[in-house]
């Protein structure tokens, strides 16, 4: 078996060129989603959240973006989960999105907001069955004593509220709006492109290259 250290692998499937790059970060985000999409890759919509506690630890998970607009970047939880913890004692948020096929990466960094009611209502109404019944059996973040402790409480909600489960008082959005936007195209001999967007205090964007 291989060492870890000598696992490598050179990228030669696309570029990150100025001159051809929107000048926006959302415009830029959105061609890249699409050709994400386009190019058949599991999840395209997966994303690294990093949060930081009230100590200044910080952790990671992995969570599905549902909505990329002006407005920022949406993901719903369990508002008692780790991360919402952590985003009621410290608002900010650093996002991740890894197309490892196309070889590139975006990351983004901002503050942080709940959606409104009506939003994550909304967004709820709009889940499957089984995943709405699984907000109410899920007490994230908690120690359960077993799998058939999870199983139980599926079972619970699913009898007490049929098919017309309502969004839990402790499950919604949050909506992270973007200060900071990089985009890393992965390149030959370690020679990535890396063109950040960074917000100014009029609204607008400066887009930067950065040294890999």
């Amino acid at each position: 078996m291989k060492k870890i250290s000598e696992l490598r692998k050179d990228y030669d499937r696309a570029e990150l060129d100025e001159r051809r790059a929107a000048n926006e970060p959302l415009a830029q985000f959105r061609k890249w989603f699409q050709e994400a999409i386009d190019s058949g890759i599991p999840e395209p919509s997966a994303m690294t959240v990093a949060t930081v506690d009230a100590d200044g630890r910080p952790s990671t998970r992995i969570v599905l973006a549902k909505e990329v607009d002006e407005s920022g970047i949406v993901f719903y939880t369990n508002y008692e989960s780790r991360k919402a913890h952590d985003l009621a004692v410290a608002p900010r948020a650093a996002l991740q999105f890894h197309w490892v096929e196309n070889e590139r990466v975006v990351r983004i960094e901002g503050t942080v907001t709940k959606t409104s009611a009506a939003e994550s209502d909304a967004y709820f109404a709009d889940r499957p069955l089984a995943s709405r019944i699984g907000a109410w059996a899920s007490e994230q973040s908690r120690p359960i004593a077993s799998r058939a402790v999870l199983v139980a409480r599926a079972a619970e909600f699913g009898l007490r509220f049929g098919l017309h489960p309502p969004r839990p008082p402790h499950w919604g959005g949050y909506r992270v709006a973007p200060e900071r936007w990089e985009f890393w195209q992965g390149r030959k001999s370690r020679l990535h492109d890396r063109l950040v967007y960074r917000r100014q205090e009029d609204g607008g964007w400066l887009r930067e290259r950065l040294a890999p």
